[in-house]
């Protein structure tokens, strides 16, 4: 099989699920992929340790999220369950590092995107959680991984280079603060060049607290670049979308190969 390439996506709002504008941006993207068989999706809203994996088979959403418009909560994503996917990653990982969650349905930071990145819903999808948030350990867990991309599936991470809640803007236009775009530009900066090493020493940066006050949404560019650069940085990176919404949650999307 062809090389499947990488993808991170910033998923930024939920809101991105109803946006007409943003949400075709990911759906371009997504219309340049080669044909893929499966998607095994990586969010920053689930923290489970060891490594779990979510449904195998169609569960009901995990509408991990309050406060929004009622439409957002009727929305579906009914993508087949991939069983054979979930044997594939428990054999890649070793099945005593896995736990199973049959239960677990897909939360928003993967059905989200996924309702403009594969609108049909046809290919079989399978979560991953984030099982720490050590830099090394996530990079090592994508590299377990790569093996997945000669064999159909998209290895997808799904969070935001830049994540502070705290420091929203709800001005229009909502400016961009320094800290922000700094943040967003090195860690770009980093991925281009195939800087492993300076990309898992991210937190030693004086603005990484402000980027990250919790690290949990930049954790799944980590998996993403170990599946893309477990045997060395040779994948060519490109940018698909970026910007910032609410000022300071970074849009950018990454795609390896």
């Amino acid at each position: 099989s062809p090389l499947m390439p990488v993808g991170f996506v910033g998923h930024g709002s939920p809101m991105l699920a109803l946006d007409g504008v943003k949400g075709p941006e990911l759906s371009r993207w997504a219309a340049q992929w080669p044909d893929i068989r499966a998607i095994l999706v990586v969010s920053a809203h689930w923290e489970a340790a060891p490594a779990t994996l979510g449904a195998t088979r169609p569960v009901p959403l995990v509408y991990d999220l309050g406060g929004f418009p009622r439409a957002l909560y009727a929305l579906q994503y009914a993508s087949p369950g991939a069983p054979a996917l979930a044997d594939r990653v428990a054999a890649l990982l070793g099945p005593n590092n896995v736990r199973r969650a049959p239960e677990r349905g897909l939360d928003h930071g993967a059905w989200v995107p996924l309702l403009w990145l594969r609108p049909t819903a046809d290919l079989p999808v399978l979560q991953l959680s984030l099982p720490g948030h050590d830099p090394k350990t996530l990079f090592e867990l994508g590299r377990k991984l790569a093996p997945l991309r000669r064999e159909g599936v998209l290895i997808l991470g799904s969070g935001n280079l830049v994540h502070n809640l705290r420091r929203l803007s709800f001005d229009d236009p909502a400016p961009t603060p320094a800290w922000a775009s700094d943040f967003d530009a090195w860690v770009a900066e980093r991925l281009s060049a195939g800087d492993v090493d300076g990309l898992l020493q991210y937190g030693s940066r004086p603005d990484a607290r402000l980027a990250h006050p919790t690290v949990e949404h930049f954790s799944p560019i980590l998996v993403a670049a170990g599946a893309a650069w477990g045997e060395g940085a040779s994948d060519a990176v490109r940018y698909p979308i970026n910007g910032f919404e609410l000022g300071s949650i970074a849009r950018r999307c990454v795609q390896f190969g």
